[in-house]
Parts: structure tokens; sequence; C-alpha cells
């Protein structure tokens, strides 16, 4: 689950962590337990979460102005 900071950037509920972090660690290739080790707050569904929140956005509709 997510939450939007007071500068609209979205984090991950009930942390100071931004999506795009988690989603930068993992297009890095790092692995998930790299990830909640270094960030002991974060749970596997947090990342999960993440991974959602970047699909819904990559799968909307673009209407293109003719």
């Amino acid at each position: 689950m997510t939450q939007t900071s007071s500068h609209g950037r979205p984090r991950v509920r009930g942390t100071g962590v931004r999506v795009t972090d988690v989603l930068s660690l993992l297009a890095a290739g790092a692995a998930e337990a790299e990830i909640l080790a270094d960030y002991p707050y974060l749970t596997a569904d947090d990342i999960r979460a993440c991974l959602q929140y970047a699909a819904a956005l990559a799968d909307h509709t673009v209407l293109i102005a003719s």
C-alpha cells in the first residue's frame, strides 16, 4: 500500500521510503531479502505493493491528440 507525501511523491505507507527508491533497488538487481535487511521496517507485502503501483501506472490509457 502506498500513500502520497506532502511533496506529492508516493511513499510506502507508514514509512518515509519512496516507492521509487524500492523500485530503483529492484531494477538495480537487489533481492527482496536484501531490501528487507536494509529496511527492516518494510515487509515483503510493501515491496509487492510498490510493484503493483508501478504496474498500475504503466497500464494507463494514453490519448493522443490529433
